[in-house]
């Protein structure tokens, strides 16, 4: 989280999470005919996950770079995959990979963008312009 912080994003929704296996199969769909979809999906819900929605300019493209590589053995160092990865099957992190996608998981994991907190940090006039 202090990386995003850090980066200048904002928090607009977190939760802890205990993932359904029919809300997985929905968020992975495009990855449905795939052979290790079912391993990606027993591994979501295996566990609680943490759900976060990140505001600021650019901010898919931006923490798709802070994230890494989807492999995190040719992800560069000082990346979060790159830093705390070591396989592919358990990447630690998931990031939207387009506005589009980010706006459908964002209406899967939290019901839509109403359910998000409209806030500013003290902080937003030092890190952004106007």
């Amino acid at each position: 989280m202090s990386r995003f912080e850090k980066k200048g994003f904002v928090l607009k929704g977190m939760k802890m999470f205990q993932c359904p296996k029919k809300v997985a199969e929905e968020h992975y769909q495009d990855l449905s005919e795939k052979p290790f979809f079912g391993d990606l999906v027993d591994y979501i819900v295996s566990g609680p996950v943490m759900c976060m929605v990140w505001e600021g300019p650019g901010a898919v493209k931006a923490c798709r770079l802070m994230i890494g590589e989807t492999n995190p053995l040719v992800s560069n160092p000082g990346t979060i995959r790159g830093d705390l990865a070591v396989e592919v099957g358990r990447n630690v992190i998931h990031g939207s990979d387009s506005v589009e996608s980010a706006e459908r998981e964002i209406a899967l994991w939290f019901g839509g963008e109403e359910n998000l907190i409209d806030w500013e940090p003290t902080n937003t006039p030092w890190v952004r312009e106007g």
